[in-house]
């Protein structure tokens, strides 16, 4: 797993590529929980991921969260359709905002 992060004040976004699986879990741990902690909206670019396990996904449910309890929130931008269909069939669409080109699918 490899993440770029740019900060904007306030806000931030993501980019992340590759598998998030046990081992790009660990990557995004610190800097996903790290920004959570201080931004209201947190945006993470998913169109370079091409799996997501539960850990990924406990990670991503953690940062919404988090973000969530100041107003914010997180959105996950331009996953592929097998990411979407993970999210979604685990329940989490309404928690984790999916958002494509611009317009929202949650």
């Amino acid at each position: 797993m490899q993440i770029q992060i740019k900060d904007a004040g306030s806000t931030a976004t993501v980019t992340m590529v590759g598998r998030l699986d046990i081992s790009g879990a660990e990557v995004v741990a610190l800097p996903l929980a790290t920004l959570s902690g201080s931004k209201n909206g947190l945006f993470i670019d998913m169109a370079g991921v091409t799996f997501v396990a539960s850990i990924g996904l406990r990670h991503l449910v953690a940062a919404a969260k988090a973000v969530g309890r100041r107003g914010g929130r997180l959105v996950l931008l331009n996953p592929n359709a097998a990411v979407a269909e993970v999210i979604t069939t685990s329940g989490l669409a309404d928690l984790l905002l999916i958002e494509r080109d611009g317009a929202s699918q949650s």
